[in-house]
């Protein structure tokens, strides 16, 4: 009977250039969505894999939502030249991002599958050899910082953009599009924190959250606090091979560091599956959108 519901209702609206009046159960989840993000983007005691699973969730939403018919009439009815191609834009930086994520996740990754294997391989009095590979270790990493932070360039320029291009027009076609900027927006926003991570920075950015608190009506969320430094695993690891580095009683560091490690690669492997299906998601978005434009 819902689905019936539902599908008259469609088809009542058919030929309309607007979405009903009355707003689809979707378009409530993804508000619901948008604002456990901000909420969770504005604390540091929300894991950061809570936030992908958010993100995960509210995507999955966002996938269903341009599906609808009504959606693709509203969408269609709209200039191209302008929207579609901005939420098209869009949707290609939101993959950049998860590339750049993604690549940053890899490197790290094999930095630390290296420097694991020769802290399991270490032999009693091999610590000229476990020296050796912390200092290639930090400094692996500070090319991938290198490349991390070239990333965030490229990221706040697309929050800028994005930023610019909301509207404040209270039609029901520019609050579809509003609400899906403020996912590129907030999509964006989880991409820099863990980006931020990985890098080991626990720099915070303020102002963001004021355009997607209008659109889910929430209180406005003027702060982003990013993951505290007692909170950085990837920080944690570089301080710990510095003081390795550093200091003459190693040996007593070992266990510690193995067990960090273990936990690490466990993290890694965890953000790195959540990432390719976030991934693979966003594309069937963008051929949702592609197939809007096309028709």
């Amino acid at each position: 009977m819902e689905a019936s519901h539902l599908n008259q209702k469609l088809h009542n609206h058919a030929r309309s250039n607007s979405l009903p009046s009355k707003p689809h159960p979707l378009i409530l989840q993804c508000k619901e969505h948008l604002a456990t993000l901000g909420s969770s983007l504005s604390t540091s005691s929300s894991s950061l894999s809570f936030k992908l699973s958010t993100l995960l969730d509210l995507h999955g939403c966002i996938e269903n939502l341009v599906q609808l018919g009504a959606t693709q009439e509203a969408l269609g009815k709209e200039p191209r030249e302008k929207w579609m191609d901005e939420l098209l834009d869009g949707s290609l930086g939101i993959l950049d991002a998860c590339t750049s994520a993604k690549e940053a996740l890899h490197h790290t990754k094999e930095c630390i599958r290296e420097l694991h294997s020769t802290v399991r391989k270490r032999r009693r009095g091999g610590e000229m050899e476990l020296l050796v590979e912390a200092r290639r270790f930090l400094t692996s990493r500070k090319v991938g910082k290198k490349a991390i932070l070239k990333a965030l360039v490229n990221l706040k320029g697309g929050e800028n953009k994005c930023n610019s291009s909301l509207t404040n027009k209270d039609s029901e076609n520019m609050a579809l599009i509003n609400l899906l900027k403020g996912g590129e927006m907030i999509t964006l926003s989880v991409f820099e924190s863990l980006l931020r991570l990985i890098s080991g920075s626990t720099q915070s950015k303020q102002g963001s959250w004021k355009f997607v608190s209008k659109l889910i009506h929430r209180k406005r969320i003027t702060s982003c606090i990013l993951e505290a430094e007692n909170d950085n695993e990837f920080a944690k690891l570089d301080a710990e091979l510095q003081s390795m580095i550093l200091t003459e009683r190693r040996s007593q560091k070992v266990n510690d560091l193995r067990n960090h490690l273990e936990k690490l690669e466990s993290r890694i492997h965890e953000l790195e599956e959540g990432l390719d299906f976030l991934f693979r998601r966003l594309i069937k978005i963008r051929v949702s959108l592609l197939n809007i434009l096309n028709h």
